[in-house]
């Protein structure tokens, strides 16, 4: 059977690789697994459904509607909605589904569908598999009455923001008492990317009490992630400093992930803002088991930051999932990515960028500290990342390659990393080289990329 499904849901050029077709299809399939796994005598199976601002998203969701509605499902439409948004509606209304029409931070001629179990949470591989076996079957169609019904639900966006709002420890419209605030209301400039936090981010920032400040927050159908969001930050860290703000936070088109600047422009990258998260529940006796779970690709600097606070860190693979099904295995409530995306499962069930942000903000409000200050906990080891392409990347077990590997990691000893990771989707592997200087990781990235390029060269 050919997989549709990837490492987050149905992704694909719009119209072309994902279609209305496929997406009735997917709703369909989804409806009828979903009344397998049910007992539903007394009532219709419920949906929600939102989407970003992306154009295709309009056609596909009438697509995904009419599969779901024609299977016996009835529909809550959310219409423009970040996906931890849909997640939490997902779980605050009841349904039984949810599905996000969204390609998060990809350009905006691809579009994607995912889907979601009761309680908002990821639909694991068993279940996709079964969507994609009732692909195209043919099956006895609901008539009459047992037609699913649509309707919209405007609410959604006051109460997700009402729910962001509620996860503090109280309002953030105190102010910092370091010279970048200057005794000032907390002021943040927030990038939404033209994508699905538009309208929610700036409204739940306001309600937490901040002096927000908007940008890429003007969507037409055809901007999303377009020079705008967490993808694309010389505009937010442009905004940061015009405006003399405490700091900035620049969202995907999906919102699930954020990355910040500090008052002076600078970057903090999602190992920083995970370990400033961390501590904070450290010191508030509210870190699971004092653990934190991230991937292989953070940084060796957030490594030993985590050990110097007392804090232990585990590692999985890359992926939002991987992290996701580690840290529900071991129940801890925090872990994300160096993307940004951070996984506060006290209160979500999925990344979600406005929640961190938020949180990152009350660290500053609490502490006095300003986010450069924050930051600092980590001191980031310069990373060089080679992608080598055209060979064959189910080799890396090559013995020659497994003995320069070894060699470069000694010679390195406890003042850097190096990490082979092929790639899911394409025939490249990726060296990753931590080391203490910017100049020594490039050289020992490009020695084995040169290995790879000889040891693993197709045909």
């Amino acid at each position: 059977m050919t997989r549709i499904f990837g490492t987050d849901g149905v992704r694909g050029l719009a119209n072309s690789h994902l279609t209305a077709e496929l997406a009735l299809d997917l709703g369909v399939a989804a409806a009828r697994v979903l009344v397998d796994h049910g007992d539903y005598a007394r009532r219709r199976p419920l949906a929600v459904v939102g989407r970003d601002t992306r154009i295709s998203g309009q056609f596909l969701e009438h697509a995904i509607v009419a599969g779901l509605a024609s299977a016996g499902v009835d529909v809550l439409l959310l219409e423009v909605l970040p996906t931890p948004g849909v997640a939490y509606a997902t779980d605050a209304l009841g349904a039984d589904i949810g599905v996000v029409i969204s390609a998060s931070h990809n350009a905006m001629p691809d579009n994607g569908i995912k889907f979601l179990a009761r309680g908002g949470v990821k639909l694991d591989d068993a279940l996709e598999r079964e969507i994609e076996a009732h692909l195209g079957q043919e099956w006895d169609r609901p008539t009459g009455g047992d037609v699913g019904r649509v309707r919209p639900y405007a609410p959604t966006s006051e109460e997700y923001a009402a729910h962001l709002v509620r996860t503090l420890d109280g309002s953030l419209d105190g102010s910092l008492d370091d010279s970048d605030a200057g005794g000032q209301r907390l002021r943040v400039v927030l990038d939404c990317a033209h994508g699905a936090a538009s309208e929610v981010g700036p409204r739940a920032f306001a309600d937490a009490g901040i002096d927000v400040v908007t940008i890429g927050a003007e969507p037409d159908g055809l901007n999303i992630n377009d020079g705008y969001g967490s993808t694309h930050l010389e505009r937010l860290q442009q905004a940061v400093v015009d405006h003399g703000a405490h700091a900035g936070f620049a969202v995907d088109g999906d919102a699930d992930r954020c990355l910040a600047v500090d008052a002076t422009g600078t970057v903090v990258d999602g190992d920083q803002i995970l370990a400033i998260l961390a501590v904070g529940l450290r010191d508030a006796g509210r870190l699971a088991d004092d653990t934190v779970v991230a991937t292989v690709m953070s940084n060796l600097g957030f490594v030993r930051a985590m050990e110097a606070a007392g804090i232990t860190v585990r590692q999985t693979a890359v992926g939002d999932r991987y992290v996701l099904e580690d840290m529900r295995t071991g129940g801890y409530n925090l872990g994300g990515e160096q993307s940004g995306h951070v996984i506060m499962s006290d209160h979500a069930t999925t990344g979600d960028g406005l929640l961190t942000a938020l949180h990152v903000l009350q660290r500053m409000t609490v502490t006095g500290q300003s986010l450069r200050d924050l930051a600092a906990v980590v001191t980031r080891f310069p990373q060089v990342l080679v992608n080598v392409p055209g060979v064959d990347k189910n080799r890396c077990d090559d013995p020659e390659l497994v003995a320069a590997v070894t060699a470069e990691q000694t010679a390195l000893g406890d003042s850097g990393r190096v990490l082979l990771r092929p790639s899911g989707t394409e025939p490249l592997v990726r060296v990753m080289v931590e080391a203490a200087t910017s100049e020594g990781a490039q050289g020992v990235a490009d020695r084995l990329a040169g290995v790879v390029r000889t040891r693993l060269a197709l045909g």
